[in-house]
């Protein structure tokens, strides 16, 4: 159930004992039945080949895997018997059962997710330093455009777990949306079935648990969608895809971090960055300790790859470079841009890009990959670098010397705005759809709305640290937005946020802001604190339309790019500046607008969007069978095995019952 959708077509035309397994794996089939299921077709298949070699009886059977020969130019005659044809329509039945399990009748892709949640064990010390890795990243979800995904999330924590999927954009399907507005958390012990479809998009997320400070701890991993077989990606395949998660670390634990903050503490300077949960090479042996386990990426001469790094730290940007190469930036966060050379790149906390890397060096050494902090006091940076290890096949010696520069602009942020501003939309390329990206006009819409959200530094609102858009500070109710919303619990929320900063005390509140459906929302995020914050929408993709220094004014506007502004989730706002973007409110739903800096949402800045279609409540899909209840609505909620396995309310769990029912009375049939 985890194979990647090459790795499945590459086993479609292996032998038939190959298939059989595959087609068990996919199903969800107690091994109980693999032998009495297996023997009897295999039985079957023996007919079609006289020279079969398998067993015919059951004394026979003494291995899992049997080896068929494949037809040859032998000419073969099929004899089926009728309970033969039975066991093989009722086959059919199941395999088109699963073709239809998801919404929207497309492909299906399982992942289970276990092991890696359990993040109180994920941390490791390491010798002679602060340094440590955690056990990420996480299993990797590879699926197409339009597939449907079956993710089944086993809570190992001892406190409540949520998951939420980074930019995907969860059409008409909010209550997949996995953070505490849509969701009541997992309840430790427990497992929870997300299912949703990857409708229209594609391009390289992750996912990561949006539960309080968990992602300073892991359980993150890579979400990438490809296009489908009819739609040209808008460069030649790459050789190979690599992902990279690079992001700060803390040595504390996020029970730690959560209480500095509730304490009335700002976070102090990361311990070190990392590199898929690696420490860094030891590049200088003054500043690294010896000992550490590091990422090494093995590569082949001549080769492009795909290099798809996300920033998944706690609130530190870094600067990505890899020693003598080029990093030609082709895709953001679901959108194909104008590809352009960098020799490095700014990536800020939750963003995700991709880059195509020739290795066209002349391999005497391997090469430095590096992550190193940025907008951070100079006497911590050498601290805050992580660095892995570009292994050519033909690499004659180590990497050595001092690492490729960084941008020389440590406080000045013009170099990373200017940079910023490069990115552009290829509206030229078809993404999802066969349509060009740029032939969504989006400047030539006319805005309805318009929210100007002010942020500042963290201050005291009632005795406790708290940070604000428009002088609120988000607090989570116990029932989720969008149970009080379908259930008609009065007292959850207000929808009364201001759309622009109002002239009186801030104070803690859970007011939320309403949006009108298929409206057209202009955003502009001023930053009067003194250091860099990104900001992410679920539910969508907004157009960055421009970002300066100084107050943002009415005359701003005369500065937007209204042509190939980027689609992408997630932005930076640089200190004392803004940025904005416009956004069309065509999926249903109540959407997180949150900072992606982990303190700053603990602290609550963040909001909600509601938008709701008047004419059609169909357009958003019903309340899951399997959901949780919490709050005001916990009277609801039916106890759950503690045992992991499929949540019962789960298609999956339905689907896994009905086929094996099927499949034991076709094995009774022919056994007799």
């Amino acid at each position: 159930s985890g194979r990647s959708g090459v790795q499945a077509k590459q086993r479609k035309g292996g032998r038939p004992d190959q298939t059989i397994r595959l087609l068990f794996r996919r199903l969800p089939i107690p091994p109980l039945f693999h032998f009495p299921l297996c023997f009897p077709l295999l039985r079957s298949l023996a007919s079609l080949d006289p020279n079969f070699t398998g067993p015919r009886t059951r004394a026979a059977w003494r291995l899992p895997a049997i080896p068929i020969p494949r037809a040859g130019s032998t000419e073969l005659r099929w004899t089926m018997p009728p309970c033969t044809a039975i066991l093989l329509l009722l086959l059919l039945a199941a395999v088109l059962l699963i073709a239809g399990a998801g919404a929207g009748g497309g492909p299906l892709r399982l992942l289970r997710l276990g092991g890696l949640l359990r993040l109180r064990a994920a941390a490791r010390r390491q010798a002679e330093g602060d340094w440590h890795q955690r056990a990420v990243p996480g299993p990797a979800l590879n699926v197409t455009t339009n597939w449907n995904v079956v993710v089944n999330v086993r809570n190992a924590l001892d406190e409540p777990l949520l998951l939420t999927w980074n930019g995907v954009q969860q059409r008409k399907s909010a209550w997949q949306d996995g953070v505490p507005g849509t969701n009541c958390a997992v309840p430790p012990g427990w497992n929870w079935t997300y299912q949703f479809q990857v409708k229209d998009q594609v391009g390289s997320f992750f996912y990561f648990p949006s539960t309080p400070l968990h992602r300073a701890a892991g359980g993150y991993g890579a979400i990438t969608i490809n296009n489908r077989d009819v739609i040209p990606i808008p460069f030649p395949f790459p050789d190979g895809d690599i992902t990279l998660f690079i992001g700060d670390s803390y040595n504390a634990g996020h029970r730690e971090l959560r209480r500095a903050l509730d304490a009335g503490n700002p976070l102090a300077a990361p311990d070190g960055v990392l590199i898929n949960g690696l420490g860094p090479y030891r590049y200088n042996e003054s500043v690294v300790p010896p000992g550490l386990v590091y990422e090494r990426i093995n590569v082949e001469p001549g080769k492009t790859y795909r290099f798809r790094v996300h920033n998944v730290g706690v609130s530190t940007s870094l600067n990505f470079r890899i020693q003598n190469h080029n990093l030609l930036l082709v895709e953001t966060e679901g959108s194909y841009t104008s590809q352009q050379n960098y020799t490095n790149l700014d990536i800020h906390v939750g963003q995700s890009y991709s880059f195509l890397v020739t290795m066209d060096q002349n391999a005497s050494t391997e090469y430095y990959v590096v992550a190193s902090a940025r907008f951070v006091d100079p006497s911590v940076v050498d601290k805050l670098t992580g660095v892995a290890i570009l292994h050519y096949s033909n690499s004659l010696a180590p990497a050595s010397g001092p690492l490729p520069d960084p941008p020389n602009d440590q406080y000045d942020t013009a170099f990373s705005i200017n940079q910023a501003r490069s990115i552009r939309w290829n509206v030229t390329a078809s993404g999802a759809r066969p349509n060009p990206q740029g032939s969504f006009h989006y400047g030539d819409i006319t805005v309805t709305d318009v929210y100007l959200l002010h942020s500042g530094p963290p201050e005291l609102i009632n005795g406790q640290l708290r940070s604000t858009l428009n002088g609120i500070s988000y607090i989570a109710p116990s029932t989720p937005l969008l149970l009080a919303q379908l259930f008609n619990v009065p007292g959850v929320y207000k929808l009364d946020f201001p759309n622009h900063p109002m002239n009186r005390l801030p104070k803690v509140d859970t007011s939320i802001i309403n949006g009108t459906y298929k409206g057209f929302m202009e955003i502009i995020f001023q930053n009067n604190a003194t250091n860099l914050l990104t900001y992410h929408l679920d539910g969508y993709a907004f157009f960055v339309v421009g970002m300066d220094y100084g107050l943002w004014t009415e005359n701003s506007r005369g500065t937007y790019n209204k042509w190939d502004g980027v689609a992408r989730s997630t932005i930076q706002v640089f200190p004392g500046a803004w940025t904005a973007v416009l956004v069309f409110l065509d999926n249903a739903g109540i959407w997180n607008l949150r900072v992606q800096n982990l303190d700053r949402w603990y602290l609550g800045q963040e909001v909600y969007i509601n938008v709701v279609n008047p004419e059609d409540t169909s357009n958003m899909t019903d309340l899951p069978d399997n959901a949780i209840f919490c709050g005001a609505l916990a009277s609801l909620q039916k106890e759950q095995s503690h045992r992991f396995q499929y949540s019962e309310a789960s298609p999956v769990a339905h689907l896994r019952k009905m086929v094996s029912l099927l499949l034991f009375t076709a094995w009774f049939t022919i056994w007799l």
